[in-house]
Order: structure tokens, then sequence, then C-alpha cells
């Protein structure tokens, strides 16, 4: 299983904290793994747009490229800014 964790206002918008999913082939990169949750029903596909999020696996900030694993924990939140 795959632990995902969202944060800030993705977690608003979703109304989860954390779900659990199972590794499969289709969810092999944090890429392959936001498309299989946009793909869950428009909320989650709106929310779930790349061009609105970062992705961190295991506690580091990665690409969408990065491979994802049983076992591994990804989170989903949207860019920081600050002033």
């Amino acid at each position: 299983m795959i632990n995902v964790l969202f944060f800030a206002q993705v977690r608003e918008l979703l109304g989860e904290g954390s779900i659990k999913v199972e590794a499969s082939d289709a969810t092999c990169t944090a890429e392959g793994l936001r498309a299989q949750l946009a793909a869950k029903d428009d909320k989650w596909a709106k929310v779930m747009a790349s061009d609105k999020l970062l992705v961190a696996v295991n506690q580091t900030i990665s690409s969408w490229d990065t491979p994802v694993e049983d076992g591994d924990e990804v989170a989903f939140f949207p860019p920081v800014t600050g002033g």
C-alpha cells in the first residue's frame, strides 16, 4: 500500500487528510499516482491538476517522474507562497 497524504488547500478541497492506495503498475511514478487519483471524479480531477501541485515522496520534494512503490509515503500539497 502507498500512504497518500494531502496538505493545506488540497486537504480542505478533498475533505481527506490521507488515504491508502494499492500499489500497481499504473502508480509506478508520482505522476501515475496523481493521474489515478484524478480519475476518481471531477472534484478529484480539479484538485489533482499537476500544475497546481507539488509532490513529496518519502518526505523529499520530488519530480513527477519519481518512482513510487509499495510502502512509500506520497504527499500532495499546493505551492507555498510567502510575503
